[in-house]
């Protein structure tokens, strides 16, 4: 019988971008499953890696249920706050220990004593706080700010990221001994794409959540529709197909959805597939091509071009967004940045506005008492 992961509490999530189910069926699914399960027996610290909507943190709390731990599992998303912010609330802070501290408060790696803390988003960490978790993680404890004596910890930490961690410690921008400090134990989530066993039934179980929420009835898929969520690529993975399977609901005339009610001319979808492995034309092209753009800054440069960083910056930020649509996941991923430092390059340079970044995840509003 497939095995299929929900989060405890559907109600609470109605802001979130992250998969709300995810089903082991596709063999790839089983063997995942496997994997994970043999994970969780241990203490190991975790790093799950894997494209957004891919059900991370739903393979988080399973590696806290069958971990056999009594504590709680807290989720953070390192992507959601300020570099102080953030500090406090992963250490705790005492009274005084900043403006506005009128009172001492235990930060989530004491909150999750006992148990997991699971932290998303792990590449959009500062480098001062990763040498600050560098140190956590080998000591076992953890001092508040504002405090001089240390607090031990019993935690399993469990990290996640969306992006090439490998790029980011070619360009600096993460510590490769805290890369290993995590990834004791990895866990690679496919795309939705490679699970294609996974598809069909997912998408039936969406019916079933949003036919009981808009009192459908019993609703189910025609040959047609079936077959077009197959060939789909679903670059937004398992939040996409619940997104596309909740429209059609509302839209489908009858207890048949047919393809016609299915939403799949996304932008993404138009979105030409990269290739796994270029082919060597492909690298002597890519090298020419970065050869002529040597020879056009060394140009810009030779003119005495005004604010020429800038410039550069700002035409690659901008070309990279328009070329994938306005998606930030996917210019992110092109770019070889984190979507945290994306968005303040988006802001910068006016291409959105501060308030399209706020609606990233906070943990739980029970997990921050």
């Amino acid at each position: 019988m497939e095995k299929i992961l929900t989060f405890p509490d559907q109600s609470a999530m109605v802001l979130s971008i992250r998969a709300k189910a995810m089903l082991f069926h596709d063999p790839r699914s089983v063997e995942l499953l496997r994997q994970v399960e043999r994970i969780a027996r241990s203490d190991a610290t975790t790093l799950i890696i894997g494209e957004t909507g891919t059900g991370k943190e739903l393979v988080a709390r399973h590696l806290h249920e069958q971990s056999g731990r009594r504590g709680p599992f807290v989720a953070v998303n390192c992507g959601a706050f300020s570099e102080t912010l953030i500090d406090a609330e992963l250490f705790g802070h005492e009274v005084g220990a900043f403006t506005g501290a009128t009172q001492a408060r235990a930060g989530w790696f004491e909150e999750a004593n006992g148990g997991t803390l699971f932290l998303d988003e792990i590449g959009d960490l500062s480098p001062a706080l990763q040498v600050k978790l560098l140190r956590v993680l080998q000591e076992r404890q953890v001092v508040r700010l504002g405090a001089r004596r240390p607090v031990a910890l019993n935690v399993r930490l469990v990290a996640a990221t969306n992006v090439d961690l490998h790029k980011a410690i070619d360009a600096g921008r993460f510590r490769s001994d805290l890369y290993y400090r995590l990834g004791v134990a990895t866990v690679q989530l496919p795309p939705l794409s490679e699970r294609a066993g996974d598809i069909l039934p997912l998408a039936r179980h969406f019916i079933g959540v949003y036919s009981d929420k808009l009192s459908c009835g019993k609703v189910s898929l025609s040959a047609a529709a079936s077959a077009a969520l197959l060939s789909y690529p679903w670059p937004g993975n398992i939040r996409e197909l619940e997104n596309v399977m909740h429209y059609a609901l509302i839209v489908c005339s009858g207890s048949v959805i047919e393809a016609e009610d299915l939403k799949l001319s996304g932008i993404a979808h138009r979105r030409p597939a990269l290739p796994a492995r270029p082919s060597i034309d492909d690298a002597a092209a890519a090298e020419g091509d970065l050869q002529q753009l040597a020879v056009l800054l060394s140009r810009m440069m030779e003119a005495e071009h005004p604010d020429l960083f800038d410039s550069v910056e700002a035409t690659l930020v901008r070309t990279a967004f328009h070329s994938c649509y306005r998606n930030q996941v996917q210019t992110a991923r092109v770019l070889g940045i984190s979507r945290n430092i994306l968005r303040t390059q988006l802001k910068r340079y006016g291409l959105i506005g501060f308030e399209d970044g706020a609606n990233a995840r906070v943990p739980h509003a029970e997990l921050l008492q």
